[in-house]
């Protein structure tokens, strides 16, 4: 009897080969083999590497342009936690409630999501255009013409231009999260509450924030790690300039390894982006689940 029952359990492992070995092919290993480049010099397309230890990451430390890079990183990751979960969970609280057209009205707030990033950030480009873009015609209509510039040209607009883009693209995807959220918590709570003579902000307040934990655990998360890995934008509108001026870390990965045929040193890149996003995102979900 224990013979079978411990076969049982073992035959329950089987079922996850499949998966684990597809998880080691297409995860774990280039993973293994990118941090083995990143302590290579190595320009991606000789048959050879020069093995040069940890040289890469010392130099990612000293180079300026790292500074500024993770700034743009830090910077969008800031504007990326306060405009779309604040937007999303507003909206979600709007569309939550019982008013004709209320699914229309989701669909229109969610529709940016689903678009794809590369047209988002072209049309976004036509509409910063200084010559014939929407935004500087709607200045000078506004009687605003001093206010137009080349919104992606200057280095002291372009980089918070593309983060507007961002936000008005990534808004959708935290609303539709509140939502779930907002739709699992009990009404009784909320008459209840109107009953004892709370108010909205009370509301607000002491239910749907402390009963929304766990849905701000993941969008928080998910908004983090996006912010640090974004890439589509910057490289359709701007290409990470001028000057350097919206070069992020995924950027600054991919011109070092295609561009400028630096793979060691852009596999590098690629391991600090990966551990930052593990210092800053594993704490607040460890902290955050214990609570």
């Amino acid at each position: 009897m224990d013979l079978s029952r411990r076969l049982r359990r073992i035959s329950r492992y089987w079922f996850l080969l499949p998966a684990l070995v597809i998880y080691g092919m297409f995860m774990i290993y280039p993973m293994f083999h990118s941090f083995m480049i990143s302590l290579h010099d190595w320009n991606g397309l000789a048959p050879e590497m020069t093995f040069v230890g940890l040289r890469n990451y010392v130099d990612f430390v000293k180079d300026p342009i790292s500074a500024r890079v993770l700034r743009n990183n830090l910077v969008w990751m800031g504007f990326s936690l306060v405009f779309p979960v604040t937007f999303g969970l507003l909206l979600a609280i709007a569309v939550n409630r019982d008013m004709a057209g209320k699914t229309l009205y989701r669909s229109i707030y969610y529709s940016p999501a689903v678009l794809p990033m590369i047209s988002v950030g072209i049309i976004w480009a036509w509409i910063y255009n200084p010559m014939f873009g929407a935004l500087n015609a709607i200045l000078r209509e506004m009687g605003l013409g001093r206010l137009t510039r080349g919104w992606l040209a200057d280095p002291k607009t372009a980089l918070y231009a593309v983060i507007a883009t961002g936000i008005w693209k990534g808004t959708g995807f935290p609303m539709i999260l509140f939502l779930a959220g907002l739709q699992d918590i009990p009404a009784e709570l909320y008459e209840s509450a109107q009953i004892d003579g709370a108010g909205r902000f009370q509301i607000f307040r002491h239910i749907t924030v402390p009963l929304l934990r766990e849905t701000f655990v993941i969008v928080i998360s998910l908004v983090v790690v996006d912010s640090l890995k974004v890439f589509d934008l910057i490289y359709s509108m701007t290409w990470g300039g001028p000057g350097r001026a919206t070069q992020v870390l995924s950027t600054w990965m991919y011109f070092n390894t295609f561009i400028y045929n630096k793979a060691g040193y852009g596999s590098a890149i690629a391991w600090v982006l990966t551990a930052v996003s593990l210092i800053l995102v594993f704490p607040y979900i460890r902290a955050m689940s214990r609570r």
